[in-house]
């Protein structure tokens, strides 16, 4: 009579990519050279010593299977067997996980223990069989094993014996397992079962669980229900349930505003007790669901701010980017780590000089007194790379710091070699496009700016085609309240200058028009032209006036021109009588050349 036992080549279990690895093979032989004899696992020692205290003792996964090979391991025994192999790679560096996992696939004992996690699968708790499942696919078993598509047989048969306890544990396993027929049919089973027990679950854990094995296909009602429900145990949450609660509202794509502010709340009240990781994730979350939260990124930036010195330069590098793509003005962040980088910026990599750069440049951030000296080093850094620069990088880096109106000699003069130029216009290149509207707008700054530059440089192609003023219909409540306010010939509306920046109106004064009475009140225009723009939100960061890279560069220029723009928020004057509208662009256009007189 022969019998099936299951081999696994060692490099199968650990290459990073399992499924697509050698699949283990089924060797047979008889009974009487089975590799599993009756006799392999002896009886325990004749110590008092109780088995759970001797496998706490083990540090490793080999330390587990030295044990076992002193013992006859009960069923309950060889899945904690199984589990305190995995607890103890837990903390391990991924290169010490490495090669403990590989003595662990070589030791004598690993494949015969497994082979008794199958043969006693029938006989184990549900508990049991969830932790068994959970390390064995934790340890690296490829999915496709024997003794992995036997527990997820035995599963299907026995899921409805499960308490929310193991539910969750099988949950937490399926959530990362790939698709085949028996993981699917145990996923597609446990999701009938726990929407059938929705009412009744009280476990956080495993209704996270459930929105995440929903994920995104949930149906409209079933989201409402997990919604619902969650928003029933709102105040059961703890920290790292609302931590995890943001990551999984991102995975079903559920912007559930009542869920994300009460997660917020929680997280901002106790930001001092969130590691690194769990952060940066609540903040890609965040992003993800186009979630906006002042008070909570307020939050995360200030403590960082303040514990500046914990943070390695990569690590504060993520959260800039983060907020950068949020749109999140971190000020207090951005002058502390200006700060920081100027006393070392022979410690910045290639890509850490070009994410900061994104993230100043894109926030539009001014270090006021130390605004030269930040880029003063950060050109010299970018120097020191120039020789391993590819073109676009290299067009990113200069593009970032034309924003911030700093224009250096050398990589200018590097990025305008025949060469480059070449790289970047060349037709087919996914990036030609982009390619072609930064190097308009450098040739723009340029012509503009006027930067103090040698007269060798080579010039810029003439790329006046590329780029098209973002030009959209002129609100016309803000042209007739305007009119309303200074007069029908004082107002022109869509306004186009330099081929490329729009203008919503501009109000021009003759010279003997310059004091214009309003409402019994002389006011004396201190500007003859006055650009007025309709900002949108996205144009200035989240939760300000402040205006983001686009804008703050299209405002530069305008003065230049002899412009002095004003801001208005049309999203506000939208909701307004025309009345109302008046007294608003009054107040912002009065006051703003009043203030802009103050200054001057």
């Amino acid at each position: 009579m022969s019998l099936a036992v299951l081999i696994w080549p060692p490099m199968d279990i650990m290459s990073k990519n399992r499924c697509d690895s050698i699949s283990p093979f089924l060797l047979f032989i008889s009974r009487s050279h089975c590799l599993v004899k009756p006799s392999f696992f002896s009886t325990l020692s004749t110590s008092n010593v109780p088995f759970h205290t001797k496998l706490q003792e083990c540090l490793s996964p080999s330390d587990v299977l030295d044990l076992m090979e002193k013992c006859t391991p009960t069923h309950g025994q060889v899945s904690k067997s199984l589990t305190r192999m995995w607890n103890t790679t837990k903390k391990m560096s991924s290169e010490q996980r490495r090669f403990e996992l590989k003595l662990m696939s070589e030791h004598p004992v690993f494949q015969c223990l497994f082979q008794r996690a199958r043969v006693h699968a029938p006989h184990m708790s549900a508990i049991d069989l969830a932790y068994t499942l959970l390390a064995a696919i934790k340890l690296g078993v490829s999915q496709r094993s024997l003794v992995v598509q036997t527990l997820l047989r035995v599963l299907q048969e026995r899921l409805n014996q499960f308490d929310e306890k193991s539910l969750c544990i099988l949950a937490t396993c399926l959530e990362k397992m790939e698709t085949d027929k028996n993981t699917d049919a145990l996923k597609q089973g446990l999701k009938l079962l726990l929407e059938d027990q929705l009412p009744t679950i009280q476990n956080v854990m495993l209704l996270q669980t459930l929105m995440q094995l929903f994920g995104n296909n949930a149906p409209p009602a079933m989201r409402r229900k997990l919604e619902a429900k969650a928003l029933s145990m709102a105040d059961e949450f703890t920290l790292p349930n609302a931590l995890h609660m943001l990551t999984t509202l991102a995975t079903m794509h559920l912007n559930s505003k009542p869920l994300l502010d009460i997660c917020s709340r929680k997280i901002a009240d106790n930001v001092h007790s969130v590691p690194f990781t769990r952060l940066l994730a609540c903040l890609k979350s965040c992003r993800e669901l186009n979630y906006r939260n002042f008070f909570l990124f307020s939050s995360i930036s200030d403590y960082l701010a303040n514990t500046l010195s914990m943070w390695s330069n990569k690590q504060v590098i993520f959260f800039l980017l983060e907020f950068e793509g949020l749109g999140f003005y971190p000020v207090a962040l951005l002058d502390a780590f200006a700060g920081k980088v100027i006393l070392n910026p022979d410690s910045l990599s290639f890509r850490d000089l070009l994410s900061i750069l994104k993230a100043y440049s894109s926030l539009n951030h001014d270090l006021k007194g130390n605004q030269q000296e930040f880029l003063a080093n950060m050109t010299r850094v970018l120097e020191s790379y120039l020789p391993k620069m590819s073109s676009l990088d290299l067009l990113k880096a200069v593009s970032c710091l034309s924003v911030l109106g700093h224009f250096p000699q050398a990589p200018l003069q590097e990025l305008l070699q025949e060469q480059h130029l070449g790289e970047l216009l060349q037709r087919g290149r996914p990036y030609t496009a982009q390619a072609e509207r930064k190097l308009y707008m450098l040739g723009l700054c340029l012509r503009l700016d006027r930067p103090a530059l040698l007269p060798m440089l080579a010039p810029l192609p003439d790329l006046h085609s590329v780029l098209f003023p973002h030009q959209r219909p002129v609100n016309p409540g803000l042209v007739s309240a305007l009119k309303s306010l200074v007069g029908e010939t004082a107002v022109k509306d869509s306004v186009v200058v330099e081929g490329v920046y729009f203008i919503d109106c501009v109000i021009t004064l003759s010279p003997e028009a310059k004091d214009v009475c309003i409402e019994c009140a002389i006011v004396s225009f201190y500007h003859s032209r006055i650009a007025v723009l309709s900002a949108t939100p996205s144009s200035f960061c989240f939760g300000t006036t402040h205006p983001r890279s686009s804008l703050a560069i299209k405002i530069r220029h305008l003065q230049i021109l002899g412009y002095e723009p004003v801001l208005v928020p049309i999203h506000e004057l939208e909701t307004c009588t025309n009345q109302d509208r008046i007294k608003v662009l009054k107040n912002l256009i009065f006051l703003h050349q009043e203030s802009s007189r103050t200054e001057d």
